[in-house]
Parts: C-alpha cells; structure tokens; sequence
C-alpha cells in the first residue's frame, strides 16, 4: 500500500473512532459503530489488495474492541476483519454494476460484522448475557433487541459512506492530476 494510502486509511479510522467515541458518551440506547463506515469508506476509495483489507479490518477491530462498551470487546478483532472482507469482496463485484455501490457495499459489511460480532460474543459471554434480567434467559428476547440495533447501524452507516464517497472520491481524483 502507499504511504498516501495508509494516511488515508489512518485518519478515515482516526475519524470512525473519534465519532463512535463520542457517539457513545451520549448513552443512548443504539451508539452506531462509525468505525465500520469508515473502514469501508477506506476500503472503497483506496481499493487495497485482500490481504490489505484484512489488516485494514484488524486495526478497526483493535479500535474498537479499545473504546467499546459492548458485551465482549474482543469479538471485534474477529468481527471488523470479516466486515472489512465482506467490504472488500462485494466493492469488487459491485463498483462497475451501480452507482450505489458504496451503500449496498457498507449496509452488506455493517451486517456481516454486527451479526458475527453477536454470534462471537454469544459463544463467550451468552450465559451471562441471557441470564440478565434484562433478557430473562430468553435468546429470542435478546434477537430482539440486537437485530434492530445491526440493522439501523447497517442503515445509518450506508447513509453515512454514499453521502461523504461522492465529495471523498473527487479530492482524491484531483490529488491524482
């Protein structure tokens, strides 16, 4: 990757995290994973090699696993590379076919990373999870709860990428004059 390449994908990040760390100090009852929407911003504008988007996702997953405060931080390290991957693979098939690329792109990977990141947490911390009152050892219960929680993430992060790919992709052009 270049070096214009990794400061891209560095601030795009540095912003992702800033905002979910913000985000998050609102205490509402959904605090949207803003670093997904920059890491396939990322992802969409540079078009890194696969193994490229894997270390991408990584360093998301570190990010966000650091300023979580979800149920089992560590799933991120697993659930932003898959996210970055899905990103990866469906950007490749989908740039030439749409001009909504970057929002189908991001909704995909949002649910790919938000759906692994619960089975993985599950598979660690479920016990407790369910035990809580809050879902009174019903799996269902917390279905409930979690899939609007991915779903307006996937929603609101599409947004987020189709909106700021448009004016991002033209400075980057120009840069390349």
């Amino acid at each position: 990757m270049k070096s214009k390449d990794i400061a891209i994908v560095g601030i795009l990040l540095a912003i992702g995290a800033i905002l979910r760390y913000f985000l998050a100090m609102l205490h509402t009852p959904l605090t949207p994973n803003m670093i997904i929407a920059f890491y396939c911003l990322a992802i969409i504008l540079i078009r890194p090699k696969i193994l490229e988007a894997l270390g991408i996702g990584l360093v998301a997953g570190v990010l966000s696993m650091l300023i979580s405060s979800s149920m089992f931080p560590p799933a991120n390290i697993i659930s932003e590379p898959i996210g970055a991957l899905v990103c990866f693979a469906l950007y490749a098939i989908l740039r030439e076919r749409t001009k909504l690329a970057p929002t189908v792109t991001t909704f995909l990977a949002t649910l790919a990373s938000g759906f692994s990141f619960a089975a993985i947490a599950m598979m660690f911390v479920g016990a407790s999870v369910l035990s809580s009152p809050k879902y009174g050892g019903d799996i269902m219960a917390f279905v409930a709860v979690f899939v609007p929680i991915v779903v307006i993430t996937a929603v609101f992060n599409a947004i987020v990428v189709q909106f700021l790919y448009i004016p991002s992709s033209r400075v980057l052009l120009r840069g390349q004059e």
